[in-house]
């Protein structure tokens, strides 16, 4: 295969995969109610976007630089940072929901949860937006320093969470005595921890040669496009994963996914082969 076939697999994937995952959390009601699946939403969501532009900015030669004709004024990397977002969000609201869960009832409510989702989803695009307005200079001065704080910070925030949310699920809630919402709280706590560490996994070698170059002043983009830099690969694959993890990870996810989803789709395929069958079955007669 080549590269551009590589590319679109991977990026059709990813579409698929999230579609698939959105699907199946808006049809289930019982889910649309609960907060922590309005952020799985939220990742799918910026998948889908990050799958749809890859077929552009993995396929052909561009490159997100401030004077590349080919360039997608910083609009195809803010998806990848909104799934970054979304995860993080994610992890905060587990935390906040395992530790005060009362407080977290009365203040964290689904229009709430919405409106956080909302407001990082808006200042994302925002600075995208600043970033295309202001001069070449000032746009590289604020990329640079707001990269390199950025990432540092946000990367010590995630791994902070996971260890809390590790230390919780495995001490905190063992103690709890068994009953559904232990095993529910535990569940969704781990389910997290393991898109997280995915996550950090895809993500830190792209975090770590962006900072050092922010640090060192040299450029970062040494590669074609982002299809051939294996650096800008993980965070596609990371695309893929994600959904996968909550599928295998939360049953309602994968139930509703399989009879009501999927299961549409192949009782159309289906008959469409029925039907295709019948009409060579007709044609072979006459």
């Amino acid at each position: 295969m080549t590269n551009s076939s590589h590319c679109i697999s991977l990026a059709t994937s990813i579409v698929f995969l999230n579609v698939s995952v959105s699907l199946s959390i808006l049809l289930n009601k019982a889910l649309r109610s609960e907060n922590r699946f309005m952020y799985m939403l939220s990742t799918c969501l910026s998948d889908i976007c990050s799958g749809v532009s890859y077929y552009y900015a993995g396929v052909l030669d561009v490159r997100d630089s401030f004077d590349s004709p080919t360039r997608t004024f910083y609009i195809v990397p803010t998806f990848l940072g909104l799934s970054y977002m979304a995860i993080l969000a994610a992890q905060a609201d587990r935390y906040h929901a395992v530790v005060s869960p009362f407080k977290y009832s009365q203040l964290m409510t689904r229009n709430r949860t919405l409106l956080v989702i909302f407001a990082y989803w808006v200042y994302a695009f925002l600075i995208v937006a600043v970033y295309n307005l202001v001069t070449v200079g000032m746009a590289k001065r604020v990329t640079s320093m707001g990269t390199f704080v950025g990432n540092i910070f946000t990367v010590i925030i995630m791994i902070g969470l996971n260890v809390r949310l590790f230390i919780i699920a495995r001490f905190q809630l063992g103690r709890e005595p068994p009953s559904e919402e232990r095993d529910s709280k535990r569940s969704s706590v781990y389910l997290i921890l393991v898109v997280a560490v995915f996550f950090l996994g895809t993500w830190l070698p792209i975090f770590s040669h962006i900072i050092v170059c922010n640090f060192i002043g040299s450029t970062c983009y040494s590669f074609r496009n982002e299809g051939t830099d294996p650096l800008r690969i993980l965070p596609r694959v990371n695309a893929v994963l994600t959904p996968i993890l909550y599928i295998r990870g939360c049953s309602a996810i994968r139930a509703t996914l399989l009879t009501r989803v999927w299961r549409h789709c192949c009782r159309r395929k289906k008959r469409v082969m029925f039907d295709e069958s019948e009409c060579v079955h007709k044609s072979c007669s006459t």
